[in-house]
């Protein structure tokens, strides 16, 4: 028979910034793989346009597509980092977030 588990309260205390920049770098950089097929839906329905107005409209939607999971893992990355320092700086007034762990 297996004993009950007891629930034990942790607190997060500090969050290494760099660490959570690189983790939301990769989560970010997935949402703009998932963003992909859109900007591609609108490049080619640029399609119907007339030619003159064509060109740019397809360039800008192609260029989102290769651009976006790039732009944002970067944009993921500062915000992760930020975010990082400022839940540090205010876990010290505050005393961090409590965690229930079984």
């Amino acid at each position: 028979m297996i004993p009950p588990t007891v629930p034990v309260t942790r607190r997060i205390k500090r969050i290494s910034p760099l660490q959570l920049g690189k983790m939301l770098a990769l989560l970010y950089g997935i949402i703009g793989l998932l963003a992909i097929p859109f900007f591609l839906f609108i490049a080619s329905m640029s399609s119907q346009l007339p030619a003159d107005q064509r060109g740019p409209l397809m360039a800008m939607g192609t260029g989102a597509a290769f651009f976006a999971p790039i732009l944002y893992g970067v944009i993921g990355f500062i915000i992760g980092v930020i975010g990082a320092v400022i839940y540090n700086l205010v876990a010290r007034w505050a005393g961090g977030i409590e965690v229930e762990l079984e």
